[in-house]
């Protein structure tokens, strides 16, 4: 009764055994050879009669023993401590000479540690496969049939099962370089790993999380205001990602319908200069609007001649003893000007993509709601808006992410140009007009700050996954609605 009760879990939805319960049938009902495979990968494939596929797990396997017995064990030896042999000069007798010691490197240890406990994890997993493969093999020469030949698995790869072949080196490089690397970022999250704890020459440690609590407000001067920092940071990293998201969609799909209006005259011509704007590097056009914008900029000097800088003056948005505008240097313009020339940016590619989705939408449609008397507003709100967000909306979610982490825009206009008034973000190292990307960003570069700056990637992370998940919920349910 427990058994069957348990069964499920180990099942897949259509009711097949899932990979455990399969190593675990193998296991237990498989023969000795079947049995020696979890150890000696080679022995089982030995057993059944596949000497090439024997040789190929052994030379794997061996080559994962061997990385751990070289440089993963020793370095999980010291992955507690993160190393405690500091590097120094010391006197060698036998040269007379002083030489740098055999120390300690804190991010090698971390390094080769995350990529033994990945590459135990990865041989584990293999060996759960050899031990089902052999089992499989066995129950074939079992039932007295002849097992595939190495010609012939070879063949199976290459035609029915050509979709692992395809999968691998994309696996390979999602672990390599995605996976990795992000068990580091967590991993570094919780150490001293700074300009003062900066290896080779010095060593890092844990220190649990500290960090977290120094970001969040932990009671410090110093956690008070990262804490304040990272508030101010969070908020326009927000408010920027909606309104980069949403004003360059809704630009593009006015500028699309205008375009393809049939009163419009040209539209070849306009939407051709419209792409010519995608064609131009995004960083030469971002660096141009920026001198242009600047406070002795062509912008600035448009505005004094024309009067608009005396009148603001007058309604009193600048103070009396300022002669320009700052477009890029006070936090208010910036934060401004920075999501409005984000719209030159971005709404060109949101415009092709909507001039796309708008021509599928089926005539007779368009032409029914026109005979019922639906208003061009109407007809705009209820068949072309709903149509474009049915389509669009998941790449709304993901433009959302993008812009979260949209590194371009804000550093490559404000970067030597802005500089921050609020001195409590200032000793934080964070402007007004960061991102939590470019905060991460010049905390690395700038302060050699690499603790802060993990767990600020992490909650990057925790922003866009929760997001991410959220919206997309949202959409699977307004999907099963009216489907």
């Amino acid at each position: 009764m427990a058994e069957r009760a348990f069964q499920p879990r180990l099942q897949t939805a259509d009711g097949e055994p899932n990979f455990l319960k399969r190593f675990g049938t193998a296991l237990v009902r498989g023969d000795v050879f079947t049995k020696l495979s979890l150890v000696v990968w080679g022995l089982g494939y030995i057993g059944h009669g596949q000497l090439i596929k024997a040789l190929l797990v052994t030379f794997v396997q061996g080559m994962g023993l061997y990385y751990l017995a070289v440089a993963g064990v020793p370095n999980l030896m010291k992955f507690g401590t993160l190393g405690t042999v500091q590097m120094e000069m010391v006197f060698n007798p036998m040269t007379m000479k002083n030489e740098v010691n055999d120390y300690d490197n804190s991010f090698a240890i971390l390094l080769l540690s995350v990529i033994a406990l990945v590459v135990i994890a990865a041989m584990v997993a293999a060996a759960m496969g050899v031990v089902t493969s052999n089992y499989q093999l066995q129950q074939i020469r079992a039932a007295g049939k002849k097992t595939n030949t190495f010609r012939q698995d070879v063949r199976v790869y290459l035609n029915e099962k050509f979709y692992v072949t395809l999968l691998t080196l994309p696996v390979l490089g999602v672990v390599v370089f995605t996976i990795v690397p992000l068990f580091i970022l967590i991993a570094v999250a919780f150490t001293n790993y700074d300009q003062q704890h900066m290896p080779p020459n010095a060593l890092f440690t844990w220190v649990g999380l500290t960090n977290f609590f120094t970001l969040f407000g932990g009671g410090q001067s110093l956690s008070l205001t990262f804490g304040y920092a990272f508030g101010k940071v969070l908020a326009w990293t927000l408010v920027w990602a909606f309104f980069a998201t949403f004003t360059t969609f809704f630009g593009g799909v006015l500028l699309a319908m205008f375009i393809n209006n049939k009163n419009t005259r040209f539209p070849k011509l306009w939407r051709t200069l419209f792409m010519v704007t995608i064609a131009v590097p995004q960083f030469v056009t971002l660096l141009l609007v920026r001198n242009f914008f600047s406070d002795t900029g062509i912008f600035n000097t448009m505005m004094a001649n024309i009067g608009v800088t005396d009148f603001l003056h007058t309604v009193g948005l600048l103070s009396p003893g300022m002669d320009h505008i700052p477009f890029l240097t006070s936090a208010g313009w910036a934060q401004v000007m920075i999501i409005l020339i984000n719209i030159w940016v971005g709404v060109p590619y949101q415009m092709m993509i909507a001039t796309g989705v708008l021509m599928n939408i089926p005539a007779d449609m368009l032409e029914a709601a026109r005979i019922d008397g639906a208003s061009p507003m109407q007809t705009f709100f209820r068949i072309k808006l709903p149509y474009l967000m049915s389509v669009q909306g998941p790449a709304l979610v993901t433009d959302f992410v993008k812009n979260v982490n949209n590194f371009n825009v804000i550093y490559l206009l404000t970067q030597d140009v802005f500089i921050t008034q609020d001195q409590a973000m200032a000793a934080s190292s964070a402007k007004e007009v960061d991102l939590l990307v470019t905060w991460l960003f010049r905390l690395t570069q700038e302060q050699y700050n690499y603790k802060m700056a993990a767990v600020i990637g992490i909650m990057v992370f925790i922003v866009c996954a929760v997001f991410t998940v959220v919206c997309f919920k949202f959409i699977n349910k307004k999907e099963a609605v009216f489907s």
